[in-house]
């Protein structure tokens, strides 16, 4: 037990593309060549938490959809992993990450038992504003802390799904949608064991000279 602090998002649209023939390696003289004709087989999306002390993801879920259920059911995943611990979720505003299942899931594991109100009319659950004020609550052993609008960018899992996108999503080809989730999964290993690191920033908050 102890305090995680995770960077939690969905990369959504993920293509199965199966390319019609294989890429060319690179030789002497000639860069690598990638098939542009493929076969579509489906998409996924992917909800992964980046944490930020260890540079791991963990807990990933990945399926067809990214609803308001799928979101809330990878929360209450990730908590289960260490149940008795304090988590802290970054997440940029949108509305699957401030909605009335959350809130009822957060009440739930740290045993609230305030009346909730209903969603649209009143209480905690009436509005995105009252569920937000209640979701980032301190005094939560479950909260979340949101990214400014337009800024999701500084959310630390947008720079590991870059890195997912241009090692593994780019440069493949995924003959189902099965074998795109298992790839993931892999690569998720993978990261673990040779690239995992806490993410250091570098900007300097310098204005640009003319």
């Amino acid at each position: 037990m102890g305090t995680h602090v995770v960077s939690t998002d969905e990369k959504t649209g993920m293509q199965a593309l199966e390319r019609l023939h294989e890429t060319k390696p690179v030789r002497p003289g000639l860069v690598e060549r990638v098939e542009f004709e493929y076969i579509r087989h489906g998409t996924l999306s992917l909800i992964a938490n980046f944490d930020v002390a260890t540079g791991k993801v963990i807990c990933p879920s990945i399926g067809p959809t990214r609803t308001e259920a799928d979101f809330a059911a990878h929360i209450d995943k990730t908590v289960e992993s260490d149940p008795g611990a304090t988590w802290i979720f970054v997440v940029d505003q949108l509305d699957t990450h401030r909605s009335a299942s959350l809130v009822r899931l957060v009440a739930r594991r740290c045993g609230l038992e305030e009346a909730l109100g209903v969603k649209g009319k009143q209480g905690i659950l009436k509005s995105k504003k009252t569920r937000r004020k209640f979701l980032e609550d301190p005094s939560h052993r479950i909260r979340f802390v949101y990214t400014p609008r337009h800024c999701s960018w500084l959310n630390q899992v947008e720079i590991w799904f870059s890195i997912l996108a241009r090692r593994l999503l780019k440069r493949s080809s995924f003959t189902s949608i099965d074998d795109l989730r298992s790839r993931v999964f892999q690569f998720v290993e993978y990261f673990h064991r040779m690239l995992a690191k806490p993410f250091r920033g570098t900007y300097t908050g310098r204005p640009l000279q003319a």
